[in-house]
């Protein structure tokens, strides 16, 4: 079993910048693809990001690209979201998944992670 505990959410104005922080515990973590996806009000669970199990190598939606970059850090167990240039359509639940089993052409896919976080909120004002 994994459980994963987000934190760093709030409320930031338009252009801000937060950093989410994912504490995994449970398994060994760096056996683990990780992802952050978001939810928004009335919308279904989309990908933001995935980092691969070593760190190596990070996929982004076209929404957060450039602006947002995952990173881990195995020896503490904890995969980071840091968000910049945050715009009101960022605000979201956030939630962190964790796969030991996805191949990393189906890492944008929900459906292909295992565990899942409680998420953290992520409000954005104008």
């Amino acid at each position: 079993q994994v459980q994963l505990v987000e934190s760093g959410g709030g409320l930031v104005q338009a252009g801000g910048s937060l950093r989410l922080s994912c504490l995994s515990s449970g398994r060994i973590f760096s056996r683990f693809t990780m992802g952050w996806f978001r939810q928004a009000p009335g919308t279904e669970r989309e990908f933001v990001a995935a980092i691969t199990r070593g760190g190596g190598a990070t996929l982004y939606a076209d929404s957060v690209k450039g602006r947002f970059a995952i990173s881990r850090d195995n020896a503490k167990n904890t995969v980071y979201l840091s968000m910049n240039s945050l715009k009101p359509e960022d605000t979201a639940d956030y939630y962190c998944a964790a796969s030991a089993f996805l191949t990393w052409d189906r890492a944008a896919e929900r459906g292909r992670y295992e565990y899942w976080g409680q998420g953290t909120q992520v409000a954005i004002s104008s």
